[in-house]
């Protein structure tokens, strides 16, 4: 039984689309930086290797024969692994492919691109490549969605194009592997800024490559787009890897193999732990876990001059890039601590050395605070801290002094700090969308989720002082929380399924989403009556299960109709949802309903790492057979990638295997393990918890490994 996969095994379904269809551009990464794979046979945008980036710049759209490729009117098609995309496209009496990825520990994107002759004479074919730059070089932290770039100024060179910024500190050297005519567009610079709705690239210049390919026969050059903070950086970068396209192809399989090895394999070079190999005759439960752990390694980033050694971002190709967010890395925090539990520390240092009452992440850039308040940041921090110190066993950290106080006194004001949000109601108002969904005008002010998150942190910070021999403060928690539950379980909406959302004039605005079932049900499921917890499963199943995805929003739901983004309202979910309902499912006592689900929800794990939003079937065709992921363009802004999708391998370890490590001890419960009704021979092997080292069965049974 195949227990760790390859890029071939991870391979996304192919995807086939005319001009502009909805096909959310994928992406690629070395780990240095990232690149967008367009639509195009070989276009690219937002090549972007920290420092160095250039917004959302396009670059190398094709034209064969002089003709622009995009306008033939024939499908391209996509084929997306971990190391790189293959497209291809036929033309009359011609087969184009190429192959892209970024090249193995160099700032740059290669593209092998081939030729074949399928007509019956011999002949002569032109592929020109428009190249267009906006590199730039900034010492501040990327504050907006979209990374910055700059007009940048091209100069001709050996079949290639140099492009640099005003101050030279920031190049994109692009051009090809053999002879080329090269020239500079001659089209004048705009004046400004180009005006919304008008849009466009001002294109530096082209080169093109003229192929003599015989009958039946097969032509390739290659492309290649290096970045660096000089010429001679990013020309060195250039030649390097134009030396030999093929071989960087190569080199890329070679990399990704070698990172998924390492991330089942105790003691490896790659990562500072790892992670356990899943034994399982379920082909969905292995997949859903595998998609985890890739959609998690995806967002590792080393690039030189990162504070804070290695990062891990939070969405990709698109948007924010350089940007972790607390509350998507909360999502994945048991596959942190176990994968890379050393970059995990360094991150939660800094965050609790920072207010996280002023912002939602951290740039890697600079160390500094990004964009406002989001209020599961308590939260999320209290869940990361928990799940870091009982997975790797590490409580020195709960001494540590960041922000110049211990981590338990933090832990401590993150589990009350609901208390300065009440108004005249005993809970926490977390006020309008913007620090809640976004995208979802009625679920404001005292929700269910976060209250009942509320009772989850002063319970789970009691225990750990308790641990920590805090008995009288670990009391009084307690009592709070559990003070708390009532005025919780009093916006539930008896034979519903659920919540209402309380605003501060006391009206109780009816609002069903699947936030309130997930952290409901994950946090508090056991202070439920059987009837509550039976009604939230059939609402579930009734208003927001798809076969393939989840809708956030019931489309029953007034507010349906306030907005289209995918990742929170009725025609789709952003990709922890569908995890987290199923967490929470088990967390319910419905775990049957959970097992049968898989199958059909592993389905969408078919288009690379999970992406920022997937569509419902009914709101968006799938793509052979999974939910499409949403494009990044207006109205939907949508990223391609989210780091969030270790919620799925906290599926398979949490949820289905029980595992339920406490605070300060080696013991390991797992009476809650339920994934024998989906494999009763399944095992998870080599799973580290603090310094042990065990196998974790399906029927509880937990064995150290020697």
């Amino acid at each position: 039984m195949q227990l760790v996969p390859t890029v071939d095994d991870l391979a996304a379904d192919a995807v086939t689309h005319h001009y502009d269809d909805m096909i959310a551009p994928s992406g690629l990464t070395n780990f240095l930086g990232t690149a967008r794979v367009d639509h195009d046979l070989t276009a690219i945008s937002v090549v972007e290797f920290p420092p160095v980036s250039q917004g959302l710049t396009r670059t190398a759209a094709c034209f064969v024969d002089g003709r622009l490729v995009e306008s033939y009117g024939a499908p391209i098609t996509h084929e997306w692994r971990p190391d790189r995309v293959r497209r291809s496209v036929s033309l009359p009496g011609l087969e184009l492919s190429t192959l892209t990825v970024c090249a193995p520990g160099e700032t740059a994107v290669a593209i092998d691109v081939s030729v074949t002759n399928t007509g019956q004479e011999p002949r002569t074919v032109a592929v020109a490549l428009t190249l267009a730059a906006g590199v730039t070089r900034s010492s501040e932290a990327w504050l907006d969605a979209v990374a910055p770039e700059e007009r940048n100024r091209a100069a001709l060179g050996p079949s290639r194009l140099a492009f640099a910024n005003e101050t030279r500190t920031a190049w994109s050297v692009q051009g090809v592997d053999t002879d080329a005519d090269v020239r500079l567009s001659g089209v004048a610079p705009a004046a400004g800024e180009h005006e919304v709705g008008i849009g466009g690239i001002e294109r530096g210049g082209e080169v093109t490559v003229h192929l003599d390919v015989a009958p039946g026969a097969t032509a390739r050059f290659g492309y290649v787009h290096a970045i660096g903070a000089s010429e001679v950086e990013a020309s060195g970068v250039f030649d390097r890897v134009a030396a030999d396209v093929p071989r960087t192809v190569a080199a890329a399989e070679t990399l990704w193999n070698a990172q998924l090895e390492a991330a089942f394999r105790p003691g490896n070079d790659e990562f500072s732990g790892h992670l356990p190999k899943l034994e399982t005759s379920s082909a969905a439960l292995r997949r859903l876990y595998w998609w985890g752990v890739l959609g998690v390694i995806w967002f590792r980033r080393d690039f030189a001059g990162n504070v804070l050694g290695r990062s891990y971002d939070t969405l990709m190709p698109s948007y924010w890039g350089t940007t972790t967010f607390i509350w998507d890395y909360s999502l994945s925090s048991i596959t942190h601590a176990l994968l890379d539990p050393e970059p995990m520390k360094r991150q939660l240092r800094h965050w609790i050395a920072s207010d996280i009452h002023t912002h939602f992440g951290t740039s890697s850039l600079t160390g500094g605070p990004v964009g406002r308040w989001y209020s599961v940041n308590d939260y999320a921090m209290t869940r990361l801290v928990n799940d870091y110190v009982r997975f790797t066993g590490d409580t020195g950290l709960l001494d540590e002094t960041p922000g110049d106080r211990p981590v338990t006194e933090h832990l401590r004001d993150w589990a009350l700090a609901w208390r300065s949000l009440r108004g005249s109601s005993p809970l926490a108002d977390y006020g309008e969308i913007d620090n809640l969904l976004e995208c979802v005008s009625s679920y404001t002010h005292e929700v269910a989720s976060l209250n009942a998150a509320n009772v989850w942190n002063m319970r789970t910070v009691a225990g750990i002082l308790a641990g920590r021999g805090d008995a009288e403060g670990a009391a009084e928690l307690k009592a709070e929380g559990d003070s708390l539950v009532k005025a919780v379980t009093d916006l539930y909406l008896p034979g519903k399924g659920y919540f209402a959302a309380r605003q501060p004039d006391g009206t109780r605005v009816p609002v069903r989403h699947i936030y309130d079932f997930s952290v409901v049900g994950t946090t508090i499921a056991e202070d439920l009556s059987e009837q509550t917890r039976a009604e939230m499963v059939d609402f579930y199943v009734r208003e927001l299960r798809t076969e393939t995805w989840v809708r956030s929003l019931s489309p029953w739901d007034p507010d349906a109709s306030f907005s289209v983004r995918p990742d929170h309202q009725w025609n789709g979910a952003y990709p922890a949802w569908p995890a987290d309902a199923v967490r929470s499912l088990v967390a319910l006592g419905a775990s049957s309903v959970a097992a049968d689900w898989l199958p059909g929800l592993a389905r969408s794990a078919n288009q690379g790492p999970p992406g920022q939003g997937h569509f419902t079937e009914e709101a968006m065709p799938t793509v052979a057979g999974g939910a499409r992921k949403a494009p990044p363009q207006l109205p939907y802004i949508i990223d391609w990638a989210c780091s969030s999708a270790g919620a799925y391998v906290a599926l398979v370890i949490e949820s289905f295997f029980g595992v339920d490590p406490e605070v300060g001890s080696d013991r390991l419960d797992t009476s809650g393990a339920c994934v024998a009704e989906l494999d009763p021979n399944a095992v998870l092997r080599g799973l580290r918890v603090g310094d042990r080292l065990v196998d974790v069965h399906a029927d509880g049974t937990v064995t150290d490994v020697s």
